[in-house]
């Protein structure tokens, strides 16, 4: 079984050199799943829809914002984790989210996986209880994705939250030659990924949120749905050079989710 926080993942150099070498309810939150069981499991993060949202008849765990994509998008991508890597990733059953993770924020849980997703966080409202966990499994070494959100609306109402997380650090734009962006593919390509209604207006940005030390900790993907990417892997409809580029995107995030 891996090693909980503070110990940096147990699992973790291992599965680097492994890499280098070759209808949702809340009663199926994390407090319903067992220990991992594999190196790495695909966990989303559960989160109350803001009511500030444009999704407003969505409040509630139940039937939120949270669960876009699900499961399709963790089905697909485990398959691209299993074949592309030599990491030991527990494939997502298609039918039911089956050997993926759904973790709230209050559950210990949490801190048994390096790696977190949030999708259609410009809809997310953290309490003040579940902002101070987040902020411990960040800082214990924990990794945040959020990820398709569009425009200064949605940026605003994500940012409030992340303020309840993080009142004392800035956001940043990552730079050409942040390790992220090179830690196993070259991603100089600074490409808005679409969802699958096709290109939109807003400019693509990719930022973060940095500890004290450099580490990333929030990997923010604005203006970009690298969840639809990963959904419509097998779709015609979407096109294959931007299902290939998010899933070299999602490599290098848990690479250096697993290192850091």
């Amino acid at each position: 079984m891996p090693a909980r926080f503070p110990v940096r993942f147990g699992f973790a150099a291992a599965a680097v050199v492994a890499v280098l070498a070759g209808g949702v309810v809340l009663a199926q939150s994390s407090r319903v799943f067992g220990p991992p069981e594999a190196e790495f499991h695909f966990a989303r993060l559960v989160y109350d829809d803001s009511p500030y949202g444009r999704r407003g008849g969505w409040r509630g765990r139940g039937w939120g914002a949270w669960r876009t994509d699900y499961p399709d998008a963790e089905y697909h991508l485990m398959q691209g984790i299993n074949r592309l890597t030599r990491i030991d990733g527990e494939p997502v059953e298609l039918r039911d989210g089956g050997g993926g993770r759904l973790i709230t924020l209050g559950d210990e849980s949490v801190f048994d996986y390096p790696w977190l997703y949030a999708v259609e966080v410009g809809h997310w409202e953290l309490s003040e209880t579940e902002a101070r966990k987040l902020r411990e499994y960040l800082d214990r070494g924990g990794f945040l994705m959020v990820d398709d959100f569009w425009g200064e609306y949605e940026w605003s109402v994500f940012e409030a939250s992340l303020r309840r997380v993080f009142p004392d650090k800035e956001v940043v734009d990552l730079p050409e030659d942040h390790e992220l962006l090179h830690v196993l593919y070259d991603l100089d390509q600074r490409t808005q990924i679409p969802g699958i209604g096709g290109m939109r207006y807003e400019t693509p940005r990719w930022r973060g949120v940095l500890d004290d030390d450099g580490r990333l900790m929030v990997a923010i993907n604005f203006n970009m749905d690298m969840g639809d990417a990963w959904e419509h892997a097998d779709d015609p409809r979407y096109p294959e050079p931007m299902t290939a580029l998010a899933y070299k995107f999602a490599v290098n995030y848990l690479i250096y989710a697993m290192t850091h």
